[in-house]
């Protein structure tokens, strides 16, 4: 592997930076009160049992709400992509998403609240998501060496809304609704590349998603995988130019004291 010369840094951030499932399973519970952890809570179903014959809102019915958010975003964000769909900020797709999980929430649960304000609410959840806890001091520390630039799909308000809630410091926070698509389109990596004034390969790009890498890498920057719950794996065949356990593992890796 040649020698890495770096001058900036760039970061995703939703899944590499905030824990961007427990953000939404937090707006998933207000909107359905049976949602709510309780100490009383029927343990989940054997891996044999069928879902819908005795899915509960306390544990296995919440992750099904979540994984319905997740399936729409992905796959409109990939319609965008491919020119399938008018382009769309997150702020639209995340709304979408809000309804249909209040519209699946109301059918199993008839508690469950899904009036325009608690849809709205729930849309809003995907703002208001924890950092993973070595972000901060991560963060912090790498940017005493390098420029650090933000690279979300997030929309240019939710992504400000999301770095105060989560207490993320940038140097500069670009957001794919700057070039009206959505990563792993090059136009968005393109972004932190003109930003930066550099040559592609002079910036390094972390994420937690090996298909955000993949994107970034067919633009020329350098990458770095960092390892997250929620993320998504390398595969045998990506090579990468780092590996990290955590960001204070990058900043080791990249000679940050």
């Amino acid at each position: 592997m040649a020698e890495l010369t770096i001058d900036a840094v760039v970061f995703d951030v939703l899944g590499t930076l905030v824990d961007e499932p427990a953000g939404l399973r937090a707006g998933i519970r207000v909107l359905t009160p049976s949602a709510s952890p309780s100490p009383s809570a029927s343990p989940p179903p054997p891996p044999s049992a069928s879902p819908s014959a005795s899915l509960s809102l306390d544990d296995s019915g919440t992750e099904q709400l979540l994984l319905l958010w997740q399936r729409h975003i992905e796959r409109e964000q990939g319609r965008i992509v491919d020119g399938d769909r008018p382009y769309l900020p997150s702020d639209a797709l995340d709304r979408e998403a809000a309804e249909i999980v209040a519209r699946a929430a109301r059918a199993e649960d008839p508690a469950a609240r899904a009036d325009p304000d608690s849809v709205a609410s729930l849309a809003r959840a995907a703002r208001r998501l924890p950092p993973w806890p070595d972000t901060v001091a991560g963060l912090a520390r790498l940017a005493e060496r390098f420029p650090l630039i933000g690279l979300s799909n997030a929309s240019r308000t939710a992504l400000l809304e999301l770095n105060a809630h989560a207490g993320l410091r940038w140097h500069q926070a670009l957001s794919a609704e700057d070039a009206r698509t959505y990563k792993p389109d090059p136009e968005v990596y393109r972004l932190a590349v003109t930003v930066a004034g550099l040559p592609p390969e002079r910036l390094l790009m972390v994420a937690a998603h090996a298909w955000d890498l993949r994107g970034a890498q067919a633009l020329g920057l350098r990458t770095a995988y960092v390892a997250r719950p929620v993320g998504d794996p390398p595969t045998s065949s990506d090579r990468f130019d780092l590996y990290a356990e955590d960001l204070a593992d990058l900043a080791d890796q990249l000679g940050v004291s």
